[in-house]
This record gives structure tokens, C-alpha cells and sequence, in this order.
């Protein structure tokens, strides 16, 4: 396997180089690109080698980061591939993120410049003036602009174990954790992508995978653009998922391959029967969180399977059901093996017989646990030790395995609710809502959601409560975190039970059968980007 990052993209340019390699479909009113856009690996190359000079000459190498809030622009993988080549970490930052949870990205990663696109100026300079660091600023649109000079590069040559990249992902403690990234990781989870074979079988340099993910998440950024690579394929991406440009997209881009998260599929099925979407080439579908219920009347109705995954940013081997039977009925995300072994255990970390519940943990085999996993968490050596105790890497999930190695999927774990795919640290918004005056206590959880799978609810006990204190809440949270982040419901309680150590007891807020919504306040339809 090639070492580097610049090294693999470098071998792939002279190998593919007419091929597509990254398109973005035609959207009318888009702030870039309206009439669509696509480049060649050859002209991708003379671009990132073009930016590589002017970065090398402004002082970047080895041992910097830089912040990047570009949205899903195609620029940000040209830039993350200018930056690792020399060595310097690409820091992709959520565009739904409040001034200060930008503020705390600069502070903990320690960017030395912050590159964004001219509708999220205002954002990031907002998060500069809050963190404090004084971090530059520069705008940039389809040109590398005009760089400060840097120091602090280490002076040696960019090796595979190198951070590549630093994506903050949701944790329990409420802050997100910043998962570092190597090149060695990267360009192994692009190929473990387009090795699975059955069928996930990827055609050379004619599979065009359409991911609606944000450019923010291991899955667009990272799984699918390097798998892309591996086999000199085109990777398409949309600002963002559109249930009504769904299949127009699909259609005028050629795209093969399409992934999606559970959120997308009843947003599909609820759409009236257009042209498009029997225009389109997709033969597979790739993804995650589909209800049973609706995979075999989605494939039924579309005509391509919906191959169900797992996988995390820590990990990069992800899960497949990938092989007949796929047992659609049910929750199966596929089977462990070679490189990526898997147990099921209690809360001692003792294996549970087959067919019981337990939480998944997992490593690459017993001589070398760690092998394609994640560097660690940045400035938190214990939480990394303790996710990986006594050799296997924690997931938080709770899943369940049958005689035959199927794993499904049952529930997290984790303190996370998974909101339209979107994984929130209740205790982030617990953090958040407690520093306000009239709150005694909190306790945030997640309610089944028809619609996002899950949604936030705020469970609060205050001498004030009623509508005008929870309208009041609302939007003191709504201001301060992304907006998937603040509480769709609001319920206040007269006590939130706590064990004897001040630990709140979560899962005796409400009796069983007992709806936690109600009497809850409604602020659901009030979540919408800013």
C-alpha cells in the first residue's frame, strides 16, 4: 500500500487520468457552480499541485493544521489533498456549528489558518473573536487566496502515520472529540470500501458514486473519496440531500451509486412518481438506519438494493450486508472477518451468549488491535485508552449476533441521539441549557421520531416553568448550538431522579408504556437552518 496520501493521489492521477473525479449536479440558486462542474483526475492533479506551491511557500508542512469551512463545494477535497501532501492536517468544520462551538474547534485543534467560503465568513469570524486565538482568516471561492506566512512546520518529509485529517465527532462528555486521522488510515478505508465485493462490486473508471453526506463526515470526506480513487472512479457531490432533486441528480450526473442515510428512504417513498426516477443508472444503493419496514417496498418500487452498513469515524473498516441473503426484514449490518474481528459483550466486557443484546466492540485481530484504526482522540490520551480497554475498541452500540456471525443492529449505547444522522451529545445541550438562570436541572434524551429517526428532548425542572420559559429556553439553545442540536421537545418535570452519587438516572424519568412526550412542548418544525 502507498504511504502517503500525496503518493496515492499522485500514482492515481498518472493512472486515471481523463477520468472523471469529482462532480457537483446543476442547482439553480447555488451560491457556486449553478450549472454543475466536474474535473478530471489530470486537471484535479495540476490544481492541487498549484495550491501545494503557493501553501509549500507560505511556510505549511508537517505538524500544522489547518480549519477548513468550505461547505460540500468541491474545493474542500482539492484543498484536504493540497494540505496533505505536504503533511499539513485538513480540519473540516460543520457549517451548522454556533460561533462558539467553532470557537472551541480553533482552541483545541490549534488551526493555524482558516480558510471559508464567503457565506460562512461571518460564522467563522464570529468563532475567531470567541476563541481568543487570533487564527487568520481567508475567503476563498474556486481559487486558493492569498496565504499569511506560517511557521511552526516541522522540517522532514510527510510519513504515513502523519494526521492527515482531525473531524470532531460527538462524544459523551459534551464537547465533540477531535478523531485523529492518518494518511495510512485514510487510503485503507478507501480500499476496504472497494474491496467488498458481492455486491458492493465497483466497476474501473466507470462507477460515478453520488453521497449526499456533508464534506464534514468521515463517510463523504474520507470512505467514499478515497474509494472513489482506489479504482479511478468519480465521486458526485450535492450541497446537500434533496428528496425533491433526488433523482434529476442522479439522472443527469450518471451517477451508479448512491448513498443515503435512514432519514432519506421514507423521504422518498412519501415523493409522487416523477420522469426521473426512471431515468437513472443507479444499480446500488449504500448506507445506513433504513426501517425495516420499508427496504423491501423501496426496492420493490426503485428497482436497486439497499445495501445496509456500519461504521464509525474511529474504525476504518466498516460493515456490510453486502452478500445474499441480506435479510432485509430485519436490522443486519453483515458479518466480521479478516481485519475486523467482533464480539459482543456485557458491561464487564464478557462475551454474551449468541442472540443476546451486548455492546459491540471490535479491533483489527489480537496481534495488532489497533492496525487501521484511528490515531486517538486529540488532548484526551485517556478517553482513547479507555475506549480501546483490554484490547478492543468500545462503539457505544449495542448490537446482537446470530450462530452465523450476523451481527443487527439494536440500539447506542452512548449517551448520543442520532438526529437525521446527525450523532448529538445530550450532554453538550445539557451543558448548554443548565447555564441558564431559571434551570435547576436537566436531563436531555432522545424520543422516537417518525421522521429523523430520533429527535432531542430537554427533560427540565425549574420554579418557572411553563410555555413562556420554554419558549425562552428554546431559543437561548437554539443561538448557542447547530440547530439539529436544540431540544424539539421541552417537558418540564417535577424531579429528574438521581442516584446517590448525583448521577442522574436517565432511564427513570418515565415509567414503562409512558409517553415522554407528553404534555411536552413541540418545537420541532422550529429547527431549521438559520
Amino acid at each position: 500500500m502507498t504511504g502517503t496520501i500525496g503518493q496515492y493521489f499522485n500514482e492515481k492521477s498518472k493512472a486515471y487520468p481523463e477520468n472523471g473525479f469529482l462532480a457537483v449536479p446543476a442547482s439553480q440558486g447555488r451560491a457556486y457552480y449553478p450549472e454543475g462542474y466536474e474535473i478530471t483526475y489530470a486537471e484535479a492533479y495540476r490544481t492541487v499541485s498549484d495550491w501545494q506551491t503557493r501553501l509549500a511557500a507560505a511556510g505549511f508542512g508537517p505538524g500544522l493544521r489547518v480549519a477548513v469551512l468550505l461547505g460540500n463545494r468541491p474545493e474542500m477535497m482539492l484543498l484536504k489533498l493540497a494540505l496533505n501532501g505536504l503533511g499539513v492536517s485538513w480540519v473540516p468544520v460543520n457549517p451548522d456549528y454556533r460561533p462558539n462551538e467553532v470557537a472551541y474547534l480553533l482552541q483545541d485543534s490549534a488551526a493555524v489558518l482558516a480558510i471559508v467560503a464567503p457565506e460562512y465568513r461571518d460564522l467563522m469570524q464570529a468563532g475567531i473573536e470567541d476563541s481568543g486565538t487570533g487564527v487568520p482568516m481567508r475567503v476563498m471561492e474556486a481559487e486558493l487566496p492569498e496565504l499569511p506566512g506560517v511557521s511552526g512546520a516541522q522540517a522532514r518529509d510527510v510519513v504515513a502515520e502523519d494526521e492527515a485529517s482531525l473531524i470532531y465527532t460527538s462524544g459523551t462528555t459534551g464537547r465533540p472529540k477531535g478523531c485523529m486521522l492518518s494518511h495510512a488510515y485514510e487510503i485503507e478505508m478507501g480500499m476496504w470500501y472497494a474491496s467488498r465485493g458481492g455486491m458492493m462490486t465497483f466497476e474501473e473508471g466507470t462507477d460515478r458514486i453520488y453521497n449526499p453526506l456533508p464534506l464534514f463526515h468521515v463517510n463523504a470526506a474520507i470512505l467514499t473519496f478515497f474509494g472513489i480513487m482506489e479504482k479511478g472512479n468519480c465521486l458526485i457531490v450535492p450541497e446537500r440531500f434533496s428528496a425533491s432533486a433526488w433523482w434529476r441528480d442522479l439522472a443527469e450526473t450518471g451517477a451508479t451509486v448512491a448513498h443515503y442515510l435512514g432519514i432519506v428512504i421514507p423521504a422518498l417513498m412519501n415523493m409522487p412518481d416523477t420522469e426521473w426516477q426512471h431515468r437513472h443508472k443507479v444499480r446500488l444503493g449504500l448506507g445506513a438506519g433504513v426501517e425495516p419496514t420499508l427496504h423491501g417496498p423501496f426496492e420493490e418500487r426503485f428497482g436497486f438494493p439497499l445495501v445496509e452498513a456500519w461504521g464509525m469515524t474511529e474504525m476504518c473498516r466498516l460493515l456490510t450486508a453486502h452478500e445474499e441473503p441480506r435479510q432485509i426484514e430485519t436490522r443486519a449490518i453483515g458479518r466480521p472477518g479478516p481485519g475486523l474481528e467482533v464480539r459482543v459483550v456485557d458491561g464487564n466486557d464478557q462475551e454474551v451468549p449468541r442472540g443476546t443484546p451486548g455492546e459491540m466492540v471490535l479491533r483489527h485481530s489480537e496481534a495488532t488491535p489497533r492496525k487501521g484504526a484511528f490515531s486517538g482522540y486529540l488532548n484526551l490520551p485517556e478517553a482513547t485508552e479507555e475506549a480501546w480497554r483490554g484490547g478492543w475498541f468500545h462503539t457505544g452500540d449495542t448490537v446482537m449476533m446470530d450462530e452465523g456471525d450476523m451481527i443487527y443492529f439494536v440500539d447506542r449505547k452512548k449517551n448520543i441521539i442520532r438526529r437525521s444522522g446527525e450523532n448529538i451529545a445530550a450532554a453538550e445541550i445539557e451543558a448548554c441549557l443548565q447555564e441558564h438562570e431559571a434551570v435547576e436541572r436537566v436531563a436531555v434524551i432522545a424520543v422516537e421520531d417518525a421522521l429523523r429517526d430520533e429527535e432531542v428532548m430537554a427533560c427540565i425542572t425549574s420554579d418557572r416553568a411553563g410555555d413562556e420559559l420554554a419558549e425562552e429556553l428554546f431559543q437561548w439553545s437554539f443561538n448557542r448550538l447547530a440547530y439539529y442540536k436544540a431540544p424539539g421537545w421541552i417537558r418540564f418535570v417535577e424531579e429528574i431522579p438521581v442516584t446517590g452519587t448525583q448521577k442522574i438516572q436517565k432511564h427513570a424519568l418515565f415509567g414503562e408504556g409512558q409517553n415522554p412526550t407528553e404534555g411536552a412542548l413541540d418545537f420541532r418544525a422550529r429547527k431549521k437552518r438559520g
